[in-house]
């Protein structure tokens, strides 16, 4: 699967995606492949501040638990409730099944960010 090259991406996995202010955030496919299958998914409420390197939540596995950071300043406005319930759905398709969405007072973080081609290339994905 490869990876959309309608969003950013992350050295830590995540994707973003810029649709105005409000900037999407899900995890790739490599990070989804190395924690094997997804089981519990737990994000920080609407209404959290958060900064570029900052966590947003976390996501377990039947490996481990792993982090999820956003790139962009600004405050949580939604997260995926679809995925408290069934977490499984990011081992189909982690690139239609975002995490949290989150309106960004500052876009300048997405610049260490990669285009799709770039990302590939790195992660032989």
């Amino acid at each position: 699967m490869s990876a959309p090259s309608d969003r950013l991406y992350s050295s830590t996995h995540e994707w973003h995606k810029k649709d105005g202010e409000i900037v999407t955030i899900g995890l790739t496919r490599f990070a989804v492949d190395a924690l094997t299958d997804v089981t519990y998914v737990e994000m920080k409420p609407a209404g959290t501040a958060v900064k570029p390197g900052e966590t947003v939540g976390e996501v377990e596995s039947v490996k481990t638990t792993s982090d999820v950071y956003s790139a962009v300043s600004g405050q949580i406005t939604q997260v995926n409730e679809d995925l408290e319930g069934n977490p499984g759905l990011l081992n189909e398709d982690p690139y239609a099944h975002w995490l949290v969405k989150v309106r960004a007072s500052d876009l300048s973080g997405l610049s260490r960010c990669v285009d799709a081609a770039t990302y590939e290339r790195e992660h032989a994905v």
